[in-house]
């Protein structure tokens, strides 16, 4: 949930290598031909961000040929979410390819073993939660609390970062005006996101890749699942 929002565009460079690695793989595993299409890559952003922030990777992608969806993620819990991407990935066909963010490393390893076709897991700063995990308890072992604001809503409580402190908390390496805007813009995260246990773990039988992001330390290597 953390990486820095100007640091996604960087570590969505990076992946396209990991997916450059990833297509041959998939390529074997359907059938080799001119004609394989090339795998539909299914992005799905973190926490206090939306589907927009991975539009510098959108334009990568669709220039090398991918075709390419940016799923909304709905932040309300990790059960609900990862039923509601499920719902969207069923009605894409053909050979799919898995991209999470931060939080949405959860979504993606809960929802990969719902639908056929899922041929990789890629995880940009993500989370990899081991079944019975939550998301709480890895990010305890990561770095210290975030300045967050809560609110009661009908579906419980959701979590904001203080506006005032949304640049030195999580967006440091960007300049004022981008940072104010974007603690202007950001989504709630449902408190459910960090409480929900994983329940199934994709990583184990769908071949993964993950990009560390050592510099940022927003989620410690360590954290993870192994």
């Amino acid at each position: 949930m953390r990486l820095r929002f100007s640091r996604l565009a960087v570590a969505g460079a990076t992946a396209l290598a990991l997916l450059a690695a990833t297509v041959p793989s998939v390529a074997s595993a359907v059938g080799t031909s001119d004609r394989t299409p090339k795998p539909t890559i299914v992005l799905v952003h973190g926490a206090w961000a939306d589907s927009s922030s991975w539009n510098p990777v959108i334009e990568r992608l669709r220039h090398d040929g991918y075709p390419v969806r940016a799923l909304a993620n709905p932040l309300q819990g990790l059960t609900s979410d990862t039923a509601y991407v499920t719902s969207y990935l069923s009605t894409i066909d053909g050979p799919k390819v898995l991209v999470g963010h931060s939080y949405g490393g959860a979504v993606i390893t809960n929802a990969a073993t719902a639908v056929p076709d899922v041929k990789s897991l890629v995880y940009i700063a993500g989370f990899i939660p081991a079944k019975g995990e939550t998301i709480g308890e890895l990010a305890a072992k990561s770095t210290p609390p975030l300045p967050l604001i809560s609110t009661q809503v009908p579906g419980g409580t959701e979590v904001s970062l203080e506006p005032a402190q949304f640049r030195s908390a999580f967006a440091a390496d960007l300049d004022g005006t981008a940072a104010t805007d974007l603690a202007t813009t950001q989504r709630p995260a449902n408190t459910k996101a960090v409480t929900d246990a994983s329940v199934t773990e994709g990583f184990r039988t769908i071949p993964s890749w993950a990009l560390l992001t050592r510099q940022d330390h927003a989620i410690s290597p360590t954290c993870n699942a192994s």
